[in-house]
C-alpha cells in the first residue's frame, strides 16, 4: 500500500493555491490544556520511513519532506525543543522505537492490539475516512440513498467495497483493479459515483477539476477504513507522550496545523 502512494502524491507541489475547505478536527484545540513538564523533554527523536508520500519520502533532491516530517517539526519549533527526524526501512522503523533508538515514531503505524502492547499513542491528529465521488452536477443533491439501482465504482475486495454492500445493498457494484481505476471510470461515465479512500481520491480531483467533486459527507469507521494516524512512543513514555499531545493541539488552535494540512492535502478529504 505505502508504494502506491508515490504517483499520486508527487503531483502536488505543496505551496499549491487552496480555497476554503473542510477541515480535520479530530485534535480538540478547545479542550482543557494540560501543560506538561516541558524541562523532563529537552528533545524528541522523532523516527520515520522515507517510503510513504505525501506523510513522509525523500523528495528529488533527496530531502526528507512530508507532511508528517513538516508536523514533527512544527511541532519542536512551537514549544522550542530540539528536535530530530530520522528516515527508517519501514520493516526496521518500529523495533527501532522499541529498541530506543528513538523516541518517537511518526509513520503510520497502525493501532492495532499488537502494537499497543508494545507502544504508546498520542491522540489520533488525521483520519482517513470513505467519501463518495460524483459528477459535479450530481453533487449538490447527492443522498447515499439515492443510489439505489445506480453504479458505484470501487476497488475490488476494499473494505469500502464491503461498506456498500452492507449498507447499500440495492446499489450496483463496480469493481476496478484500483481506486484511479475506478475514478477513471466515473469519469468516462462508466458509473454513476465511487466510494473508496477519500485522501487518494482528493489526488485524482486535483487533476480532474473539471469532472467530478466528493459529495455527500466524509465516513469515519474504525472498524472498516482504520483508526487513523498518531505519533508512536515506547510504553510507558508518558512525559514524550504528553508533550506531543500538548504540541499537537497548539499547533492546531494557533492555524499551523491547518495550514500544513492544506499544503499537503490542496483539495481536503474532509
Amino acid at each position: 500500500m505505502r508504494a502506491f502512494f508515490f504517483a499520486l502524491a508527487l503531483l502536488f507541489a505543496p505551496s499549491a493555491p487552496v480555497l476554503a475547505q473542510a477541515l480535520p478536527y479530530h485534535i480538540d484545540p478547545g479542550a482543557r490544556e494540560i501543560v506538561p513538564n516541558l524541562t523532563a523533554v529537552p528533545s524528541i527523536r522523532f523516527l520515520t520511513t522515507a517510503d510513504f508520500p505525501p506523510f513522509n519520502f525523500r523528495d528529488d533532491k533527496g530531502e526528507l519532506v512530508g507532511f508528517n516530517v513538516d508536523l514533527a517539526r512544527a511541532l519542536c519549533a512551537d514549544l522550542a525543543i530540539s528536535c530530530t527526524v530520522q528516515a527508517w526501512p519501514w520493516d526496521q522503523a518500529a523495533r527501532a522505537l522499541e529498541d530506543k533508538q528513538g523516541d518517537a515514531l511518526i509513520a503510520g503505524l497502525a493501532l492495532t492490539p499488537q502494537n499497543g502492547a508494545l507502544f504508546d499513542f498520542s491522540q489520533i491528529y488525521l483520519m482517513l475516512p470513505g467519501r463518495f465521488v460524483t459528477p459535479i452536477a450530481a453533487a449538490s443533491g447527492f443522498t447515499p440513498e439515492g443510489l439505489d439501482d445506480k453504479r458505484v465504482a470501487v476497488r475490488r475486495g476494499s473494505t469500502h467495497a464491503e461498506f456498500i454492500r452492507r449498507y447499500l445493498p440495492a446499489a450496483g457494484l463496480v469493481q476496478f483493479d484500483s481506486e484511479i481505476a475506478a475514478l477513471d471510470a466515473l469519469s468516462k461515465g462508466e458509473a454513476d459515483a465511487y466510494f473508496g479512500d477519500a485522501m487518494r481520491a482528493s489526488f485524482w480531483l486535483n487533476e480532474h477539476v473539471d469532472c467530478c467533486e466528493f459529495a455527500g459527507e466524509p465516513y469515519f469507521r474504525p472498524d472498516l477504513f482504520g483508526d487513523g494516524l498518531a505519533v508512536a512512543v515506547p510504553a510507558g513514555a508518558d512525559a514524550v507522550r504528553q508533550v506531543i499531545d500538548y504540541g499537537l493541539a497548539r499547533l492546531k488552535r494557533s492555524g499551523v496545523y491547518d495550514e500544513l494540512y492544506l499544503r499537503w492535502f490542496p483539495v481536503s478529504f474532509y
